[in-house]
C-alpha cells in the first residue's frame, strides 16, 4: 500500500526562509524608495519654515496644511529642477538636509539587513569577501540581481557598478517641461556655429541639457541605496564613507573607501 505523498512546504524552497518572519511583496521596497525623496523634500521644507518663523519672532499660529505644502512643493521645483548647479545656498542647504535625512535612514535599514541576513551563516573576514558579499548575496536580496561590476585597487577603494540599477529603472522624464525651458534658452543663446542640419543643432544641445537635467533629478534617490551600502559595511567591520552617481539611467555607480584607503 502506497503511503500518500506528504505535502512539501512552499516556503523551503525559499533561499532566504526563516520561520520569524513575515513576507513582504517585492514590490515594497520599490515603491518605498519611490516616496522617500519627496517625503525627504516635504519633511525638510516643513522644518526650515518653522525654524525661518522662529527666528522672525511670528506668532504661535499653526501654518495650514495648504502653506505647508505648497512650501514642500517649491523646494522640490527649485532643489530637483536645478540642473546647471547654480542653486542659491538655501537650495544647497536643502540638498545637505535631505542627503543627511535619506542617507542615516539607509544606513540604519543597512545594519538591520546585514545583521539579520548574515545572523544563520559565516561571516566574510576580509574586506574583499565582504565587499562580495555585499555584491552578491545583500544585492540580491535587495534588488534580486548581482552587482554588474566590481573594479578596486587593492588599497582599500572598492567602485561597484548596476547597469540596470532597480529604482531607476522606470524613472520617467517630463518631456514637455523641458522643451518648454529649452525653446526659451536657445532663442536667448543661439549656437554661434550653427550645423547645417538644424535638426542636428537642435538634437545635440536637447540631448546634453536633457541628459544634464535627469541626472540632477536622479541624484537625492541614490542617497538612501548608498545609506544602506555603508550600513551594510558597518554591520560587518568596515568604516567607510560612499558616493553615488549616475553618468546615464538606468545605471549606478557607488564608490566605496574605506578608513585608511590609498589612492
Amino acid at each position: 500500500m502506497t503511503s500518500p505523498a506528504t505535502p512539501t512546504d512552499p516556503s523551503q524552497n525559499l533561499p532566504y526562509a526563516d520561520p520569524t518572519s513575515t513576507l513582504v511583496s517585492a514590490s515594497a521596497l520599490d515603491f518605498l524608495l519611490i516616496e522617500l525623496v519627496p517625503m525627504a523634500y516635504r519633511i525638510s521644507a516643513d522644518l526650515a519654515a518653522r525654524e525661518e518663523d522662529w527666528m522672525r519672532g511670528s506668532s504661535s499660529k499653526p501654518r495650514s496644511s495648504e502653506d505647508d505644502s505648497a512650501s514642500a512643493t517649491g523646494t522640490i521645483g527649485r532643489t530637483i529642477g536645478d540642473a546647471g548647479g547654480g542653486g542659491t545656498v538655501d537650495e544647497e542647504e536643502a540638498r545637505e538636509a535631505v542627503f543627511h535625512r535619506l542617507e542615516t535612514l539607509g544606513y540604519r535599514v543597512g545594519l538591520g539587513v546585514a545583521e539579520r541576513f548574515s545572523r544563520d551563516k559565516p561571516r566574510p573576514t576580509t574586506p574583499l569577501d565582504i565587499i562580495k558579499f555585499l555584491c552578491k548575496d545583500l544585492w540580491t536580496l535587495l534588488f534580486r540581481k548581482q552587482i554588474d561590476n566590481l573594479k578596486t585597487n587593492h588599497r582599500g577603494i572598492y567602485v561597484l557598478t548596476d547597469n540596470t540599477f532597480k529604482p531607476l529603472n522606470r524613472m520617467s522624464f517630463d518631456t514637455k517641461r523641458f522643451d518648454a525651458t529649452s525653446s526659451a534658452t536657445t532663442a536667448a543663446n543661439p549656437n554661434p556655429n550653427p550645423n547645417p542640419n538644424p535638426s542636428a543643432n537642435m538634437g545635440g544641445v536637447m540631448g546634453t541639457e536633457m541628459g544634464a537635467n535627469t541626472l540632477a533629478r536622479v541624484q537625492p534617490f541614490l542617497y538612501f541605496p548608498a545609506g544602506v551600502i555603508r550600513g551594510s559595511l558597518a554591520a560587518l567591520g568596515i568604516v567607510a564613507t560612499v558616493q553615488a552617481e549616475s553618468s546615464a539611467l538606468p545605471s549606478a555607480t557607488f564608490q566605496i573607501r574605506t578608513v585608511g584607503a590609498k589612492p
